[in-house]
């Protein structure tokens, strides 16, 4: 699987962490960003990571911020991306499961590499479980977005 990788500079101390272990998992990051730990901002990555997703270049998405919370916020303005943040396993499994979130929001400041690792497996292990509960739901949300796109 391809994923986007992006990070401002206070989800940067964990970013190659989040590379890492998705190469050690068989998958393809794809790194928008940053390369340092001098400020920007990071609705400028958001939106890159989150437009590889929406253009085919990615399947999913990992952003990185001080607490992920910028990034989940930017990462929703974009239609036909799901962020959610997660600093737990059971979250960022269960909601690709339930809701198909294909953008996982971290906060490097909030937690540490072992357990960044963890739910960054959990998150890209993860499938939709096509149940028609799940299915009904998720319309249901993208029915609203589409609803709220028009105005």
């Amino acid at each position: 699987m391809k994923v986007a990788v992006a990070a401002d500079h206070g989800g940067f101390p964990l970013k190659q962490t989040v590379i890492d272990t998705l190469l050690a998992m068989g998958h393809t990051p794809i790194d928008f960003g940053t390369d340092s730990d001098q400020s920007v901002d990071y609705p400028d990555f958001t939106e890159k990571a989150g437009m590889a997703i929406v253009n085919g270049e990615a399947e999913r998405a990992v952003v990185l911020c001080g607490s992920g919370v910028g990034a989940c916020i930017t990462g929703n303005k974009i239609p036909g991306v799901y962020a959610c943040l997660c600093h737990d396993t059971y979250s960022a499994a269960q909601g690709v499961e339930h809701d198909q979130m294909n953008m996982l929001c971290l906060g490097a400041r909030v937690i540490g590499p072992e357990l960044a690792i963890r739910i960054v497996q959990a998150f890209i292990t993860a499938e939709f479980s096509e149940e028609s509960r799940h299915f009904r739901r998720v319309g249901k949300m993208k029915l609203i977005e589409s609803k709220r796109l028009k105005g």
